[in-house]
């Protein structure tokens, strides 16, 4: 039997089964879809496979019946059927103005008009696309297919820029037909990073069923466990015996770095397939999914948005309408970094219906958090390695006071995004963020029963407990004082006195002015 290939950044479905490239089956989902239902909507983070998904749908669509021999869908599907089908596809392009918009919208439609041989009656490109629907489903007697991936890209790539009205415009033009056409339509499925609830185009489609948090659809895209082991068996052991680990101490590497991520309360976790296949492919643990692409959806948004630092680095508590919803017009980013895959879903509380969102593992944390900080502190791009690992390493050497000086260099001054009166925040959260790159477990606001301290953390030997304060106008050196007098009048370091480390009890004290560290005693 021919091995499979490993499918990197393969996104067409014919190709990959005509290659012998390596196929995690997926086709029950589309099965389940296409007889449910007909209109729905997936929101998912990028490289996590939703282009091969609606290339899968295609040729299930078209009829390709001997693409899925030996598939899931082989032995459901009984009346294999073609249907003429419309992808709209917004991925492979940029879109900095309205004009590249209006180009790409212009290619595509031209494209099925002639495949179809339907002649466009109007340049209006929803006139366009009622047309072709409308023509092709009555030339060919049956409901046409319609696929759209990447639908937000043309207003994502033009975010808080002059074109993003006009590109919202016009996607909502080329979207409106979808609704009034829906007696001509077959099956409809829509894919993106995020839901723009500002576009309105969710208004205009109010049909749509969004499938992006439901429980039966959380592995349609990404890796499950039980996939691990099936596809992925000689590939763990190939890496395992280049890394010179066991198979299971493989396994729990893959877990750590690129496992994680639920789309839904109480379901198992899923692998990013890129970073997956990457790994196996390079035989080593990197950063892959970091390293495809710059977050600048990420960097958009904090660039534009008031920014409460803990609520990205210490987890954070939501509702599901708090992060299902983007609306670029408010301030409330959070959409943005759990659709973009910077956070996941780690608990859910159904007496309070709080979600609990955070980092879905450690490729994901280390990324984000590098941005985070070369966004938030003035240390050099270049450097923001080496000032992390100096900490790290002067952690392991209980070098208190050259953990000081680097935190006191690196946010010497106030960053222009970060307002005075937040500034006790940004304080407070960038030395949670510096610490939590070092790789040590880090405690945030650890809860006793007579108070809380701000950061506990743990290293092989030692426990350091910090307790951060402003001055306010006040005697640094006093404030540094009374600070370390309350971690011993509440009794912070007394959970840990058993566990035989060394305990440090550490306090920082920070301008209130923005004028960074003014103070620090052990």
């Amino acid at each position: 039997m021919q091995e499979k290939i490993l499918p990197i950044g393969i996104q067409d479905f014919e190709d990959l089964r005509k290659r012998n490239f390596l196929y995690v089956d997926k086709t029950s989902y589309i099965y389940k879809l296409s007889h449910e239902g007909k209109p729905y909507f997936l929101s998912r983070p990028r490289r996590f496979g939703k282009s091969l998904l609606l290339s899968t749908m295609e040729a299930y669509f078209l009829g390709k019946k001997d693409l899925f021999n030996g598939l899931a869908i082989e032995n459901l599907e009984k009346d294999w059927t073609e249907y003429p089908v419309i992808t709209i596809s917004f991925g492979k392009n940029s879109y900095n103005s309205n004009k590249d918009l209006l180009k790409t919208i212009d290619e595509i439609l031209s494209f099925y008009e002639n495949k179809y041989s339907v002649k466009a009656k109007s340049d209006d490109c929803a006139i366009r696309l009622n047309t072709l629907i409308t023509e092709l489903s009555e030339s060919t007697g049956r409901q046409v297919v319609i696929l759209v991936d990447e639908y937000d890209k043309p207003v994502l790539d033009v975010l808080y820029t002059e074109f993003e009205e006009a590109n919202r415009a016009e996607l909502r033009k080329l979207y409106s037909p979808l609704k009034d056409c829906d007696k001509y339509i077959r099956f409809l499925f829509l894919t993106g990073i995020t839901k723009i609830s500002h576009m309105n185009i969710f208004s205009g489609l109010n049909q749509l069923n969004d499938i992006s948090l439901v429980r039966r659809y959380s592995s349609i895209c990404g890796i499950s466990e039980e996939e691990l082991d099936l596809y992925f068996s000689n590939e763990i052991k190939e890496l395992a015996e280049e890394t010179n680990l066991s198979v299971k101490e493989t396994k729990s590497r893959l877990t750590q770095m690129y496992d994680g991520y639920h789309f839904t309360n109480d379901v198992s976790g899923v692998y990013n397939p890129f970073s997956l296949l990457k790994c196996f492919y390079e035989k080593r643990f990197g950063s892959y999914w970091f390293e495809s692409g710059t977050p600048s959806l990420l960097v958009k948004t904090l660039k534009n948005q008031p920014v409460e630092l803990s609520s990205l680095v210490n987890g954070r508590q939501a509702t599901e309408y708090q992060f299902r919803d983007f609306d670029p017009d408010n301030h409330n980013f959070l959409p943005v970094i759990y659709q973009s895959g910077y956070l996941t879903i780690k608990d859910f509380d159904g007496e309070s219906n709080l979600f609990t969102l955070d980092f879905p593992n450690k490729e994901v944390q280390d990324g984000f958090l590098q941005v985070l900080l070369q966004k938030f502190i003035k240390v050099p791009y270049d450097d923001v390695g080496l000032a992390v690992e100096n900490i790290r390493r002067a952690l392991r050497a209980k070098d208190i006071e050259k953990v000081a000086l680097i935190i006191k260099t690196a946010i010497a001054d106030l960053p222009t995004v970060v307002k005075k009166d937040m500034c006790e925040n940004y304080y407070e959260s960038v030395v949670h963020l510096i610490f939590r790159l070092t790789g040590f477990v880090v405690l945030s606001e650890l809860q006793n029963v007579c108070g809380r301290s701000d950061v506990v953390l743990k290293t092989n030997d030692a426990v350091f407990i910090f307790e951060l304060k402003m001055d306010k106008g006040r005697d640094a050196e006093e404030v540094a004082q009374t600070a370390l007098d309350q971690i011993d009048a509440k009794g912070y370091a007394a959970p840990f006195l058993a566990s035989g480390k060394a305990v440090h009890k550490v306090a920082f004290v920070f301008s209130s002015n923005g004028d960074g560290m003014s103070a620090w005693k052990r």
